[in-house]
């Protein structure tokens, strides 16, 4: 049981990295294959860019279905593995937090 909480716990860890390396190679391929659409998100409209509203547009571009419009697979699998892995991360961390109530009770 106890190699079973361990592998849930670094499996939860590995899915919420997933999610941050899944957003930087959405942007990388965005960068490379759609410059002119990549300014809209990092040039803004008044004030001068910062790290905090790039990545804040990033995430709205993520959470909207705006990348289906470039019809890129790569874009739609980075998108989707964004979507999927922070739910996996949950998943794996509260069943191995049950694990743990369950065996001390």
């Amino acid at each position: 049981m106890l190699i079973l909480y361990i592998l849930l716990l670094f499996a939860g860890i590995g899915a919420f990295l997933l999610s941050f390396v899944a957003q930087y190679r959405f942007a990388a391929i965005l960068r490379s294959r759609y410059p002119d659409q990549w300014k809209i998100i990092s040039v803004p409209d008044h004030g001068k860019p910062s790290g905090i509203r790039t990545w804040m547009r990033m995430q709205h571009v993520l959470r909207s279905e705006a990348p289906v419009l470039f019809d890129d697979a790569q874009l739609s699998a980075w998108q989707r593995r964004w979507r999927i892995a922070p739910r996996i991360g949950w998943v794996c961390w509260f069943v191995a937090i049950a694990i743990r109530y369950f065996a001390a009770h």
